[in-house]
């Protein structure tokens, strides 16, 4: 067993004070705060002046700190801390998934060069244990799938959507308000975030390692009052999914979408800033987990969980991505979905494989039909166009059959 003395803590925000509280209130973790990075110098906060300092080197560079828990908002400047802490023979944790995303190929090797941990539960599903039991429990070439909604501010506002008729913008406000949204909120409605957690589930999951650009991703600002209107009048939620499952050809298919939820999937359960995961497996069919995605303390029990391991020494192994024949991304595949548009957007119908179904009335236009993700990207980039994804029937544990509506069920058709 190794004895964490000293955390090193960088970043006292949201998170970064709920870890300091956290730690303080868990004496029998033993572990020390030495020392705590921020940019403000002089600021009113919930800890002793004196464990301030904004010369961040002072805490990379002290012998006596063996751990820097890194908890700030600027991918790039994270990037910089890791590396360095990690070449200064300090393990690192981590919740930073933007900085994680594109640089951690680059990190697991600095890691295995200096034989230190690099740790980052926190980064994906906040107070769900997803990436553990990814490489422990579910350490085996067994994994088919695994989806879910991994974004806690877009649940929040697709729930107040769906089940209050908000519209879009003041959903997006209420979450602002919440604490569930930043004032910029496009990294979140964008999809950009869900993107990057998948990056991370992919390496995990199947040992696939991928840059963000390479997963198709389309948000939720486009989703109008009509499309939770069709959703409803068919019995449907929508959600922020992001997926990755084995095609037919053993390759591997990630993408991010809203989809339309059934109400018997245990994700049409899954409200507000809440997370909820689905894995499937060969033997064990599908199995979910539920959790707080947001948050001060869902978050800091993550952190909290990721620096208790240290202390026997654990770190991520990524045996699935030592697997030379691992899979490789399926960069075409064909998906069955709803896509709504509205004023002098104009939707190139032949690039759908198949249309089942085409409205067009006062309130806009949508169709339904099969379309590959790489035609989906050249019309879904308008603003003023939306996509979802079309429900999945379970016929088999291993497949997945699309829900296609049928056209007596549209009001117009041309």
């Amino acid at each position: 067993m190794i004895q964490i003395k000293n955390i090193g803590l960088i970043g006292f925000g949201v998170v970064g004070e709920g870890v300091y509280h956290v730690i303080h209130q868990t004496p029998g973790l033993q572990v020390c705060i030495k020392k705590i990075g921020v940019k403000q110098a002089h600021k009113n906060r919930n800890a002793p002046e004196n464990l301030f300092t904004t010369d961040l080197k002072t805490i990379i560079d002290d012998p006596e700190i063996d751990t820097v828990v890194e908890l700030i908002d600027d991918a790039d400047a994270a990037f910089e801390i890791v590396r360095q802490s990690i070449t200064r023979g300090k393990n690192v944790v981590t919740a930073n998934k933007k900085m994680l995303a594109f640089h951690l190929t680059e990190l697991i090797m600095l890691q295995r060069k200096h034989k230190v941990s690099l740790l980052y539960e926190a980064a994906v599903c906040g107070s769900i244990p997803i990436l553990r039991n990814l490489e422990e429990y579910y350490n085996n070439d067994l994994l088919q799938s695994i989806s879910g909604i991994v974004n806690g501010s877009t649940n929040f506002i697709l729930t107040a959507m769906c089940d209050r008729q908000i519209p879009y913008a003041e959903a997006l406000l209420a979450a602002q308000q919440a604490g569930f949204a930043e004032s910029d909120p496009a990294l979140d409605v964008e999809g950009f975030d869900a993107q990057n957690k998948l990056t991370l589930l992919l390496k995990h999951t199947f040992g696939l390692h991928v840059k963000p650009a390479q997963i198709f991703r389309k948000g939720i600002t486009g989703i109008s009052g009509e499309d939770i209107n069709y959703a409803r009048e068919k019995g449907l939620s929508v959600k922020l999914l992001a997926k990755a499952f084995f095609s037919k050809q053993q390759k591997i298919v990630a993408y991010v979408l809203p989809q339309f939820i059934q109400p018997h999937s245990q994700l049409s359960h899954v409200h507000n800033e809440y997370n909820g995961i689905l894995i499937g497996s060969m033997l064990a069919d599908e199995q979910f987990l539920y959790g707080k995605g947001a948050g001060r303390y869902p978050t800091a029990s993550a952190v909290l969980s990721d620096i208790s391991a240290l202390n026997y020494g654990y770190r991520y192994e990524y045996k699935k991505s030592d697997n030379q024949t691992g899979p490789e991304l399926e960069t075409d595949y064909n998906i069955s979905v709803y896509v709504s548009w509205k004023g002098e957007a104009r939707i190139d119908k032949s690039l759908f494989t198949h249309i089942s179904a085409v409205f067009s009335g006062d309130s806009g236009h949508y169709l339904t039909g099969v379309i590959s993700l790489a035609n989906l990207q050249l019309i879904s980039s308008s603003a003023n166009v939306s996509v979802i994804e079309m429900p999945a029937v379970q016929k088999s544990q291993k497949s997945l059959v699309p829900l296609i509506p049928e056209r007596k069920e549209v009001a117009v058709l041309y």
